[in-house]
């Protein structure tokens, strides 16, 4: 089973604020739609919390949430309380494709594991409380870029970036 990460980062690595995205990219809602549909998405949280309510669960895609709170029960959703556990179940389930989206805790527990990183690049700094990781070029390799520019639609540039991580011999 690919661990893969998919998120949307600022130029100077913000990821949201006050529990909510900081941009609207309605295309980077599609892609993050499509490439998720039909796989287990791995969220905090707080992440989970911070998903509009119409949207929670996220449709089409089993939920798995991690908290510290071993009594938390969320309808139709899996509460564990590791990322570890989280993985094993999207694999014992028979998971091609797990996703880890988010927050900011949750990325930067689960950097060493992931394999992929489906990297929405957004032009542009911004105010915020949460932020990506500091992503090691050493580590990670571009491996494709979608330029999609500002438009009517998206008020800012933003590329679509596909990241690999690389493994080296010993």
């Amino acid at each position: 089973m690919k661990i893969s990460m998919i998120v949307a980062v600022a130029e100077n690595l913000v990821i949201g604020k006050d529990k909510d995205l900081v941009w609207s990219l309605p295309d980077d809602m599609k892609f993050f739609k499509e490439k998720t549909a039909g796989h287990h998405v791995i969220m905090g949280r707080k992440n989970y919390e911070s998903i509009p309510a119409k949207w929670r669960p996220l449709p089409n895609r089993p939920n798995i949430i991690i908290s510290r709170n071993n009594n938390l029960s969320i309808p139709n959703v899996t509460v564990v309380n590791s990322i570890d556990r989280a993985i094993d179940i999207a694999r014992q389930a028979g998971e091609t494709e797990a996703f880890i989206i988010g927050g900011g805790e949750i990325f930067a527990q689960s950097m060493n594991m992931a394999e992929r990183i489906y990297y929405t690049e957004v032009k542009g700094s911004f105010e915020g409380d949460t932020y990506f990781p500091q992503i090691d070029r050493k580590v990670w390799q571009e491996i494709s870029r979608v330029v999609h520019p500002a438009d009517e639609r998206h008020a800012f540039a933003f590329d679509f970036v596909l990241l690999e991580k690389q493994i080296h011999e010993i």
